[in-house]
């Protein structure tokens, strides 16, 4: 059976408050062996904490201050990164990042924030999980600012073009996520993928949210990830056991799973 790594689920958000048990059987079921837990911000890391300390086995926990949650309150919310990073096994700074199409109220602070993180996963040597949306260039004009810093990690939820991607392999070690959106009608990076290396590909599925197709508009969960490696596989025109086993490769090298 191919095997599969999830390396962005939300899996401790509310939406699975009442099934978790179940949802966690299908995983496995579709031969997912592993998830990745982004952080967000302070109400999201006892519930994460605890859905990672009941299956150490299957569920990677990661800290980080989302762009979104940058908000009034953003240097309490940083400096909780900042003091509990060491806290327990990390396997990445994430999820950070500039997003503008919520608000550009506090942009300001959402970059200060994101340098700040990067630099701070160059200091523990982890990976970070990129959230990148309506914000490309600030991205890299922060990426810019930190050259020289040594960088890992992955674009998260990528939708961008091939000039995109090779611009995001010259500021570090860097993989993009590929999830749901890759498998809707009208996307864009279904033509990105045929170009794209297996080699610089991981797979996610950012449940609860960016359902793939067949199930586009109903919660989203790791079982999914079949559906997303198999339309990568399709897009390349190789065998979904291909996809399985370099994006598996991936995760585990890029988070020391």
């Amino acid at each position: 059976m191919a095997e599969f790594i999830d390396t962005h689920a939300h899996l401790y958000d509310q939406a699975f408050s009442k099934d978790i048990t179940e949802v966690i059987q299908r995983l496995e079921e579709a031969g997912v062996s592993h998830c990745v837990l982004p952080g967000i911000d302070i109400s999201a890391y006892e519930p994460m904490i605890a859905l990672a300390k009941s299956r150490p086995d299957l569920f990677s926990p990661c800290i980080g201050l989302h762009p979104t949650s940058v908000g009034e309150d953003w240097e309490k919310e940083l400096n909780f990164v900042k003091k509990h990073a060491r806290d327990h096994r990390f396997v990445a700074i994430g999820e950070i990042g500039i997003d503008k199409y919520w608000s550009t109220e506090y942009l300001t602070q959402q970059t200060r924030v994101f340098a700040e993180q990067l630099t701070l996963a160059a200091e523990l040597n982890l990976p970070v999980i990129i959230h990148l949306r309506n914000s490309t260039e600030e991205i890299f004009q922060v990426l810019s600012d930190l050259r020289g810093i040594p960088l890992r990690g992955v674009f998260h939820a990528f939708s961008g073009s091939y000039e995109t991607y090779k611009r995001i392999l010259k500021h570090g070690d860097f993989k993009v996520g590929i999830g749901g959106v890759s498998t809707y009608k009208n996307a864009g990076v279904a033509a990105t993928l045929e170009k794209i290396s297996l080699d610089d590909i991981v797979l996610e599925t950012d449940a609860p949210w960016l359902t793939p197709v067949p199930f586009r508009g109903k919660r989203n969960e790791s079982s999914y990830l079949v559906h997303i490696a198999a339309n990568i596989a399709s897009i390349k025109g190789v065998p979904i056991e291909t996809v399985a086993t370099a994006t598996t490769n991936n995760a585990r090298k890029l988070f020391s799973l």
